[in-house]
């Protein structure tokens, strides 16, 4: 049985891990499209939006329903690629656990 100390040890050393991992993951950023590449979102990893491009050909005034779908579409997908990588480096570390 690990004696208290190289349990704190441990968890200090996990603790360091896991904030280089995410900052880590903040700094990467993820892109998404909607249907046909017509709206591309950017996010970095700690969820901030970075830039939304429009394909000028879906911009009509008349539909701008269209366009706020697709751009939901676009972030939702970038925000399922941060979870996907978070849930991979994560997940990692929890694999190291000592108990």
């Amino acid at each position: 049985m690990m004696n208290m100390q190289n349990i704190m040890k441990q968890a200090q050393k996990m603790q360091k891990n896991l904030e280089k991992k995410q900052a880590e993951l903040a700094a990467k950023n993820f892109t998404a499209s909607s249907a046909q590449d017509l709206v591309t979102a950017t996010l970095s990893g700690d969820r901030k939006i970075k830039a939304i491009q429009f394909n000028p050909a879906i911009v009509d005034p008349e539909d701008l329903e269209t366009l706020a779908d697709m751009t939901a579409q676009a972030i939702n997908k970038a925000l399922e690629q941060i979870d996907r990588e978070t849930q991979r480096n994560m997940g990692a570390l929890a694999g190291k656990l000592p108990f």
